[in-house]
């Protein structure tokens, strides 16, 4: 089996698709340490979901247990095979995000909707350090969420 522990200068194919299939599975295990193995402890993370910049592990910590708690059943899955750089320890990954939010939304403060929500697409992009993330971005259509979940009107429709 190839080294995952750490990252060469310039990332494989084989060590990104390796750490990709590790890092789905913790953020879809609903364990926030799974999640802070696989990322530096000056991780600086953007995701269009949450309103700021998350640095450390003490904010990583609080945005997977805000995750967890509004969508327990959270599942990724990979989209094809990572996109790996040539020119230093980068990749970046496509996937599915399914989930049924039975826990609240706070902040902004929005009750469960029980409702579930499938299929919507994610793009990450991942800067490695000793085998780890050190800097992510995540980007996706959080309109189609909310639209799933019944938080906002459908597309074309009057609302």
């Amino acid at each position: 089996m190839a080294e995952t522990s750490t990252a060469p200068e310039t990332v494989t194919n084989e060590w990104a698709a390796d750490f990709v299939e590790r890092w789905l599975a913790a953020w879809s295990s609903q364990q926030p340490e799974r999640v802070l193995e696989l990322i530096t402890d000056d991780i600086v993370f953007h995701d269009s979901f949450w309103p700021q910049t998350m640095r450390g592990h003490a904010e990583v910590r609080e945005y997977a247990e805000y995750l967890f708690r509004a969508f327990p059943d959270l599942v990724f899955e990979s989209v094809g095979s990572p996109l790996v750089a040539s020119d230093g320890p980068r990749a970046a990954l496509l996937w599915h995000s399914s989930a049924t939010n039975t826990g609240p939304l706070d902040p902004p403060g929005m009750p469960a909707t029980g409702k579930r929500y499938e299929g919507v697409v994610g793009a990450e992009f991942h800067e490695y350090r000793d085998g780890k993330v050190a800097r992510l971005r995540v980007v996706f259509d959080m309109a189609d969420i909310m639209r799933q979940l019944g938080l906002l009107p459908e597309v074309d429709s009057v609302g």
